[in-house]
């Protein structure tokens, strides 16, 4: 017998889903990709949590981690004036 999903629990099984993803996108976001990653993972955190996540320690860590992604972005941008890859001599 197959058993259906009520909607409920499939929008609380996408924000499980959306939280993982916010961390693990975050993670790599902190030395790649900052400016793509770390809004994502920040929208993909607060999604999971407007879903009611099981997950809300993961989501918001995920949040975090999204805000941290910005910061590193705009220190590495402020200590290299502006250059944030400079290619050649």
């Amino acid at each position: 017998m197959e058993q259906l999903a009520t909607p409920r629990t499939r929008t609380a099984a996408d924000g499980d889903q959306m939280a993982v993803a916010s961390f693990l996108l975050a993670l790599p976001g902190l030395l790649l990709f900052n400016l793509v990653l770390g809004p994502v993972a920040i929208v993909l955190g607060t999604l999971a949590l407007v879903r009611g996540t099981g997950r809300r320690g993961r989501a918001l860590l995920g949040i975090a981690l999204g805000v941290a992604d910005l910061a590193v972005l705009a220190v590495a941008t402020l200590a290299g004036h502006g250059t944030v890859w400079q290619l050649g001599a």
